[in-house]
């Protein structure tokens, strides 16, 4: 699912012209995602769109994966982060609101689709993704739960794993199949899995 990274960035020579460059580079392949899909995506196509030298992406990143992996951290940082403050059952509803949102409106949220989906069948891709996104914010996500625990306002009959699979996983499969998300889907799994016992 939906994870920020604390990983730091790699080493950039600092000027202005070089974050230019790295910002137009992160969203040229947001965007020719969008527009072509994750298949005919290539290095050359970026480095076009972003006006910068095939060389430079190189330098930076070895594979058009890692471009895309920056650009769903530093997206999902800014777009979609996961509450750190009120842990109760409503922040966590609005994350997960937010996370429909993010699959459904915002073009990182198909990147984060179509990283999936290559890492089905592509070890490096499902290695980097894992280290790099899906861990730390399943992470930030477990903290997430715990402190809503610890504070008395939910009472998940699940572990923190099967919690989080269970409230992002039928979301992630309506996108991921291309079907509608329910307006009421958010509320009934929230009610289900985390309201405390009141018997």
């Amino acid at each position: 699912m939906p994870a920020a990274s604390s990983q730091p960035r790699r080493p950039r020579s600092g000027n202005r012209r070089d974050e230019a460059a790295r910002l137009a580079v992160l969203h040229a392949a947001d965007d020719l995602l969008v527009e072509h899909g994750f298949g005919a995506l290539t290095v050359e196509a970026i480095a076009r769109r972003a006006g910068v030298a095939k060389q430079t992406i190189y330098r930076w990143w070895p594979s058009k994966v890692e471009i895309l992996l920056d650009t769903l951290i530093e997206d999902s940082n800014k777009r979609l982060p996961v509450p750190t403050e009120k842990p109760t059952a409503e922040s966590i509803r609005g994350y997960l609101r937010s996370f429909t949102r993010f699959l459904t409106r915002d073009p990182a949220g198909k990147v984060l689709l179509a990283l999936i989906a290559q890492a089905q069948h592509d070890p490096g891709t499902a290695k980097s993704f894992h280290e790099r996104y899906l861990g730390p914010r399943r992470d930030q996500e477990r903290d997430m739960l715990a402190r809503a625990i610890d504070a008395g306002e939910i009472a998940p009959r699940l572990g923190s794993d099967a919690t989080i699979n269970a409230l992002v996983g039928p979301i992630l499969y309506c996108a991921l199949t291309g079907s509608s998300i329910p307006r009421d889907l958010v509320d009934t799994l929230v009610e289900d899995l985390l309201r405390p016992c009141t018997d």
